[in-house]
């Protein structure tokens, strides 16, 4: 397959994109899904009919629809490391029984989500008061998924927050809690420490900070902490009671967590019935991964399209650009989801990947972008698949004149990185601006755009709660096609542990608790360096 898709790509590179055009008058609408609010367009890309029909074939042959059924039904596809995978659960309160191992997982999901509701009513109608009589603040405390979902969330939905003002700490460096504490009330904010095992070094180290920060004027600071944990022992050591706090099952993994108890600070920020749109808008995109044929299935095109640019014409990465600025995080959030679950060297069974895994994925929110590194995308020497997000509609009524300025640039970038201009036409630009020989020549050269640069575009209505949902489930379900055809496990992250371990094992070093001798001499090097600076300075 690999030698095919190869062939594919270098075909198609000669071939171009606007060709496909030109021969293909009811191509924009061949090579587009609409589902229920939402235009996903992939035409201005290199994929022809066959090639498409290649690659529909290839996820056939690779099983995604019994690899996805398998998923939904509660079986234990997280094969590394024995657990289902049912985050999906979790936005589908409503659905029938799931077993794992025997047992049914729905009424735990349903009742941790009926104690989140009952708690973020008593929150934002004032009868939870903290020692300062209401809250006004929160501060969600975690690190990767735990972090990233929450912040992406919480700032997407700005337009519906009626709620309390929400905070994000993530970072280990002291900076970034002395950065949010700053100018809050401890006796008016709440703090929701999220750490399913509750040994989260970063996230520890900062719920620690902050309880400090909180006992200097509030007698009993705990009685102002959540925790979102599987841990009770260790939350209750803390001094948090199980009333406040909220677990959600091993079946969940961090960057897919947002739809239960991780996503608590959204659901202060707009209330449980928004956040009950939230999850209906995932189950909605769900219910059409399971439901649609591949080939008219908005999450499994988009994992084929990104299989195609990476995999097939060998663009090593992808540009996510949402000209929405309310979507500033989903880049980032993305980033995790795409890398941490795809950033893998090893198949199933423990052997090689015989293809590239996941790309690198990054990104910043349009019209900000464009001063930044379109640059490089436009006339770059490495090519860059870009995947634009826009609403048709904004959600500030007075400055409508913005939104039709904010589009026009969306669908424009997505022209130009196909259409190009060609030396011809820069020559001509170049005569009418007065130059002339030699010097029409060299400045022509500097305005042309090679052209045939792929993007897909993904249109909604507006972003509400409920296209929320439906975005992050429609990326989620993305990932988890391309990781099936690439015969990955997308659920387990094995990588970042090294690193971890070998942290902890280097806190002493910097103490001076331990000289390290086994450390490799730039590492020693490194240490010392720090250490004679703090010498120094002390």
């Amino acid at each position: 397959m690999q030698d095919e898709l190869k062939a594919r790509g270098a075909a198609a590179r000669v071939r171009g994109i606007l060709p496909l055009f030109e021969a293909d008058e009811g191509r924009a609408e061949a090579f587009s899904i609409e589902y229920e609010g939402m235009l996903f367009d992939y035409a201005k890309t290199h994929l022809s009919r066959e090639d498409r029909d290649a690659m529909v074939q290839w996820a056939e042959a690779a099983g995604v629809a019994t690899r996805r059924d398998a998923m939904f039904s509660g079986q234990l596809i997280n094969e590394t490391e024995g657990r289902a995978v049912l985050h999906t659960a979790l936005r589908n309160p409503e659905g029938g029984p799931i077993e794992v191992a025997g047992r049914d997982v729905m009424p735990e999901i349903r009742d941790t989500l009926a104690r989140m509701k009952r708690f973020a009513r008593r929150v934002r109608a004032g009868s939870f008061k903290g020692a300062g009589g209401e809250i006004t603040d929160v501060v969600n405390i975690g690190i990767g998924g735990s972090h990233l979902g929450p912040e992406m969330t919480v700032r997407a939905m700005a337009t519906f927050h009626d709620g309390p003002r929400c905070h994000f700490l993530s970072n280990v460096d002291g900076a970034d809690a002395a950065d949010i504490l700053d100018g809050l009330d401890p006796r008016q904010t709440l703090v929701i420490v999220a750490s399913k095992s509750f040994t989260t070094q970063e996230t520890m180290t900062n719920a620690a900070t902050v309880r400090d920060w909180m006992a200097e004027v509030v007698d009993d600071p705990a009685a102002q902490f959540v925790a979102l944990s599987s841990a009770q022992d260790k939350t209750a050591a803390f001094g948090i009671p199980p009333d406040r706090v909220f677990d959600f099952g091993d079946y969940v993994g961090g960057r897919y967590s947002v739809w239960g108890p991780i996503g608590l600070s959204l659901m202060l920020a707009m209330g449980p019935d928004a956040f009950g749109m939230f999850l209906r808008g995932g189950a909605s995109m769900d219910q059409h991964f399971r439901e649609a044929p591949l080939a008219e299935n908005m999450p499994v095109m988009l994992g084929l399209v990104g299989l195609w640019h990476h995999q097939a014409m060998g663009f090593p990465t992808r540009a996510m650009l949402p000209y929405a600025q309310r979507l500033a995080r989903l880049p980032a959030y993305l980033q995790q989801l795409e890398m941490e679950s795809n950033g893998k060297r090893v198949q199933m069974d423990g052997t090689p990947l015989e293809m590239p895994s996941g790309p690198v994925v990054w990104g910043e929110p349009g019209t900000n972008g464009q001063h930044a590194f379109y640059q490089l995308i436009h006339q770059g020497t490495q090519v860059v698949p870009c995947e634009f997000i826009v609403a048709a509609k904004g959600q500030e009524p007075r400055l409508t004149r913005h939104h039709e300025l904010l589009l026009a640039n969306c669908f424009a970038q997505s022209e130009a990185l196909m259409r190009g201009r060609s030396l011809d036409e820069a020559r001509a630009l170049m005569g009418e601006a007065g130059h002339a020989g030699d010097e029409l020549e060299r400045q022509a050269a500097h305005r042309v755009f090679e052209g045939g640069r792929p993007s897909v575009t993904l249109v909604f209505d507006e972003l509400t709660p409920y296209r929320l949902g439906q975005l992050i489930a429609l990326y989620e379900h993305r990932v988890f096609v391309e990781g099936v055809m690439l015969g990955i496990n997308s659920f387990d992250q094995w990588g970042v542990e090294l690193g971890k371990e070998l942290a902890r094992a280097l806190e002493p070093v910097l103490a001076g608790e331990d000289a390290a001798p086994e450390k490799d001499g730039s590492t020693r090097a490194l240490v010392a360096y720090v250490r004679d600076i703090w010498r120094r300075g002390g």
